[in-house]
């Protein structure tokens, strides 16, 4: 699938592979990766970065059915590194029963954790019955959903004490109440559902994470990392806060074409504009000058107003666009790679056939294809074709995005010198 010429930058890593490796392992002592997570990568050629880090991770019906072994693996590594003696694993997923890819996804995720040796059931924050909910996928398989209660300080379903409750909700409608100061480890941590989390906090981050790993490759942070600004008190129905929010772009445009100067890139800059908390790519819109925030008609003001769940957005992120050179067929493509700890275990590329290269691929219309991640893509042995070295590139990148996650979830658990407060 990949066969084109790598880019200098690509380059650059490869031939650095094994100091990379060292210092990520070194990297992980100090801050552990999160249980899993997804990155949205955008590979411009002259800059590759990551556009969205998830803590939440659905999709993984769309990796390479060959990558499963490594899956497998990777969650028996995380579970005997964390939890040596735990048998038992609850999933409190999305309330998306209708959403056939979503329970596509649940599934699969489902069976890593049972391939991988553990006993697993599906809770529901929504369900108030005592009988399972029980549903087929396109795909056949059944799954079972079971009511959530609390009992003192334990969560549990029918029949069913977990060891571990294992987050795929991003609770962007709240904590429940249910989940809150329970005995059981919850992974990832309640503090990072979109309810606490910010995308700004997370680039702050990822901003660091680069500039430490530009010391060790030698290169410019900027050429991995997306340049951006955060705005607060944001109302894009009233028009409030449009001022500050155009101001902000003013400064990011300047800053990206100053970057574009330097390198001598003749593109256009663009920015992308985003609620500062969400996903499943709603509230996002492309810009390529400030002055289009002004001149936002109806539909778009009510597109950016709301996110999933009819959230209000009052915090927005303006973030460096970054061009997407990739597609596979007619379609625009980008990369997205999937994490069990710090082990990559595949991706896809997300494609869509009706959207430029500077627009927001996470919509209606995106199809996916999968990446094959052999084992070797990871530890950077043997990347003789051009295929396995930029699928490595990839996982390093990813992995520096996990490692900013990492650094969130530090601060978000208020960990003092390794040791939770």
């Amino acid at each position: 699938m990949i066969n084109e010429p790598l880019h200098e930058l690509e380059k650059d890593i490869i031939e650095k592979h094994a100091g990379i490796e060292s210092w990520l392992h070194k990297q992980w002592q100090i801050t552990p990766a999160p249980f899993y997570s997804s990155v949205d990568l955008r590979n411009a050629g002259f800059k590759l970065a990551p556009v969205d880090t998830n803590l939440f991770p659905a999709g993984f019906n769309n990796l390479s059915s060959e990558n499963l072994p490594l899956s497998i693996a990777a969650m028996q590594s995380q579970m005997n590194k964390r939890f040596p003696t735990f048998k038992k694993v609850l999933i409190i997923p999305e309330a998306h029963t209708r959403n056939q890819y979503y329970l596509e996804s649940l599934a699969t995720l489902y069976e890593i954790l049972q391939s991988a040796g553990f006993e697993v059931r599906l809770g529901s924050l929504v369900l108030d019955q005592q009988m399972p909910l029980e549903i087929t996928t396109i795909s056949g398989r059944v799954l079972s959903f079971y009511s959530i209660y609390r009992e003192n300080n334990t969560v549990l379903t029918r029949n069913f004490t977990p060891d571990l409750i294992l987050l795929n909700n991003d609770l962007s409608e709240g904590t429940p109440e249910l989940l809150v100061g329970v005995q059981q480890p919850i992974m990832p941590t309640i503090n990072l559902g979109w309810d606490h989390r910010l995308k700004s906090d997370h680039f702050t981050h990822y901003n660091e994470v680069t500039n430490d790993f530009s010391e060790l490759v030698g290169f410019d942070p900027w050429l991995i990392n997306p340049l951006f600004r955060n705005c607060d008190q944001v109302d894009f129905m009233e028009g409030d806060g449009m001022d500050v929010l155009k101001k902000n772009a003013v400064e990011l445009f300047a800053s990206i074409e100053k970057k574009y100067a330097q390198y001598n890139i003749t593109e256009p800059a663009f920015v992308i504009v985003k609620a500062d908390a969400g996903s499943y790519g709603m509230g996002v819109m492309s810009i390529k000058s400030p002055e289009e925030l002004i001149s936002l008609n109806r539909k778009q003001r009510t597109r950016m107003a709301v996110t999933k769940n009819k959230q209000m957005v009052t915090k927005v992120i303006l973030q460096e666009g970054v061009y997407t050179q990739e597609k596979i067929a007619q379609g625009i493509a980008e990369p997205v790679i999937y994490m069990i700890g710090e082990n990559v275990v595949g991706g896809f590329y997300r494609v869509h056939n009706e959207r430029s290269n500077t627009e927001n691929l996470n919509a209606p219309g995106m199809h996916f294809v999968a990446l094959d991640f052999p084992a070797q893509s990871q530890s950077g042995l043997e990347l003789n074709t051009h295929e396995l070295g930029r699928l490595y590139v990839y996982g390093v990148i990813a992995r520096l995005a996990a490692l900013a996650a990492a650094r969130e979830i530090y601060i978000a658990e208020g960990i003092v010198s390794g040791k939770a407060i």
